[in-house]
């Protein structure tokens, strides 16, 4: 039957071959690739004369290969006779039946299953264009701008492309898995990121694909290995993105929230910022280590105040160190208050005034690790009448620092291995300036780190490969290398094992001795803090009357940290959604749609706008206020106390 059927086969691929070869040919002579190519730039009215001369030289060539054949074949049929044709004809046949031959998969074979999709490509703009079609970021009939032509970037290929109108670049960053796959790229490959500034806006993207896993290297060394001193002032040395750029982390003036699930790099990251104040003789150290480990202990040497252990005692003594600090931040803002102008020109602390000696205000870190540990304790206490529970009252402190602190020269480290919204009060990360998430379980928990609906912009840190120690997503506060419009940047951190982190811990000892700033634990000194309860109580007590707030769930905690004393009766009546949905950095539809859930349910009033009074959609805060009441609930009923340094506690 085979034998039978061959002529048919045979006919029918020659068919197809000659359909082919001719849609080949009146593609090329139609010059498809460069009209296309000039179509997908908007150029085709520019290059149609240069479209249309080509097109008519390539018919000419057409002629002229038909004509020279025909008179060849004549001659060598004149010469040879007509088995020249034969064979001619015979060796054609053979052409177009290959040609037009059915391939595996094709209609009347076997299917087979098709190759690998790989990335075969150097940024070519048809493929690119492609891979945003089939990732559902570009309708089919619509393509995008060339705004900077492909070239080579480290390791692999950058490009910047506009968007077609109404398309915005956030819906690429979230769909950035989608586009990988279309690319055929794991997403560790594929850096998407929005360009603003002058230079950008809403539909401009920068997209970067590595050759490899950027990450699939060894780590580099801390270059603050290779220094002698180091200036709190300056962005420490942090690590490096995917394409190998340096990226620094500023300290001063903001605080630091890290936290990730065990053995993925939250200490290393955490004692790389506490390395490059060490290496300032001016600072002072603060350190509470929860692991109750040695990753901590070569710091008892230059810190100020040192303890390792995770019970009840410690805890009370990092409550003790917190009222401390509020204490001395207190005290800061008043001295700066008989400052004049040429000293202090603002209510800030500068680089002049923390090294002067005669004011006594270094920069203060307080590195806490396992934060989680002290946030949870429930040991009762009773602080000037006010019923607390001792993870409660560290909350307190730490947010009253992480607000008023940074300014006085306050810095703030927290790390956690359990960033859930019940470990850590809603209040206290609400003004923590820079973030750092390592990989977490899932995305709940990486937003309790970088933010609410940071996963829907593109940034989920449980997405990261468990291979990958040391990779995370750092939202800074402040400028960093990548530049200060970036929301947020993954981060392979360096690499500083103990050895390295005791040489430092040494050479910091080193410096404060040979300044005369080595003090309080590390110089043998470790008195007990002088503290004031009453007046860090005072202090604090607008944080303390929404210590409840810690348990309320998100977007609500926000929204009542955003508003503060406006919330309080007599303060605002009525906040516009679009205020919240701005200042808060949310999506609209999900936030309305939570609100709705927690009882806040939005309304139409007038506000005040340039021109005039406005009907919009917001929020009555006395509606909210009903909110939070309903959720906190009643305090509970306090147990019978005993007194600890001036705080009372079971």
């Amino acid at each position: 039957m085979a034998v039978l059927r061959s002529p048919f086969r045979l006919a029918g691929a020659v068919a197809r071959g000659l359909v082919v070869a001719a849609r080949w040919w009146r593609s090329w002579v139609r010059v498809a690739d460069y009209r296309e190519a000039a179509e997908a730039s908007e150029k085709l009215a520019d290059k149609f004369e240069v479209i249309r001369a080509l097109t008519l030289f390539r018919w000419k060539v057409t002629g002229a290969v038909v004509g020279v054949a025909a008179v060849a074949g004549a001659a060598l049929d004149l010469v040879y006779g007509h088995r020249v044709l034969w064979i001619g004809g015979g060796v054609v046949v053979v052409g177009l039946a290959v040609l037009g031959r059915r391939k595996d998969g094709s209609p009347g074979r076997k299917p087979v299953l098709a190759g690998p999709r790989t990335l075969t490509w150097t940024m070519d703009p048809q493929v690119l264009v492609d891979a945003f079609r089939d990732a559902k970021l570009i309708g089919k009939d619509e393509t995008l701008r060339l705004v900077e032509r492909a070239t080579r970037q480290g390791d692999g290929w950058a490009v910047t492309v506009d968007l077609p109108a109404t398309r915005k670049a956030i819906d690429v960053l979230k769909n950035r898995e989608a586009l990988a796959s279309a690319l055929a790229v794991d997403e560790v490959q594929l850096i998407v990121e929005r360009v603003r500034g002058n230079g950008g806006h809403a539909g401009r993207v920068a997209v970067w694909v590595a050759d490899e896993d950027p990450y699939g290297t060894a780590p580099m060394r801390t270059p603050l290995l290779g220094v002698q001193r180091w200036d709190a002032w300056r962005p420490v040395p942090f690590g490096r993105d995917a394409r190998q750029r340096k990226v620094d982390l500023p300290l001063v003036w903001t605080s630091l929230l890290v936290g990730a699930i065990p053995r993925q790099g939250k200490t290393f990251a955490a004692r790389l910022a506490a390395a490059g104040l060490i290496l300032d003789p001016f600072t002072r150290l603060y350190v509470a280590d929860f692991k109750s480990g040695k990753d901590w202990y070569a710091a008892a040497q230059v810190a100020h105040r040192f303890m390792s252990g995770d019970d009840t005692e410690h805890v009370l003594r990092l409550v003790d160190w917190l009222v401390e600090l509020v204490g001395e931040v207190q005290g800061r803002y008043r001295r700066m208050q008989d400052l004049d102008d040429e000293v202090c020109p603002e209510s800030k602390i500068t680089p002049a005034m923390s090294r002067d000696p005669h004011l006594d205000m270094p920069v203060t870190a307080i590195f806490i690790d396992e934060v989680q540990v002290p946030l949870e304790d429930r040991t009762p206490l009773d602080v000037q009448g006010k019923k607390l529970t001792a993870g409660e009252y560290i909350g307190e402190l730490l947010t009253w620092l992480a607000r008023k602190g940074p300014a006085a020269g306050i810095v703030l480290v927290l790390a956690t291995q359990r960033p859930d919204s019940k470990t850590i009060p809603s209040n206290l990360r609400a003004v923590m300036g820079s973030r750092f998430a390592l990989r977490v379980m899932d995305w709940r928990d990486s937003n309790i780190v970088l933010g609410e609906q940071m996963n829907t912009r593109g940034y989920d840190s449980s997405r990261l490969l468990a291979s990958h120690k040391g990779v995370g997503i750092l939202r800074p506060d402040g400028e960093t290398t990548a530049g200060a419009d970036v929301l947020a940047i993954t981060v392979r951190t360096y690499y500083m094992p103990n050895e390295d982190w005791r040489t430092i811990c040494q050479q910091g000892r080193a410096l404060r001795e040979a300044e005369g700033t080595l003090s309080g634990h590390a110089a043998g000194h470790d008195t007990r803090p002088v503290i004031d309860h009453a007046a860090v109580a005072r202090a604090i007590g607008t944080v303390a009357e929404r210590a409840d707030d810690a348990e309320l769930p998100e977007p609500l905690a926000s929204v009542v940290d955003y508003l503060g004393d406006d919330l309080q009766p007599g303060g605002r009546e009525f906040v516009p959604t679009a205020e919240l949905v701005t200042e808060l950095e949310v999506d609209a539809k999900a936030f309305g749609l939570r609100m709705g859930e927690l009882g806040c349910k939005p309304t139409r009033d007038r506000v005040a706008t340039a021109n005039g009074l406005r009907q919009v959609r917001g929020y009555l805060t006395a509606d909210i206020r009903s909110a939070v009441t309903r959720l906190c609930g009643d305090d509970p009923s306090p147990p019978t106390p005993t007194t600890r340094h001036g705080v009372t506690a079971v």
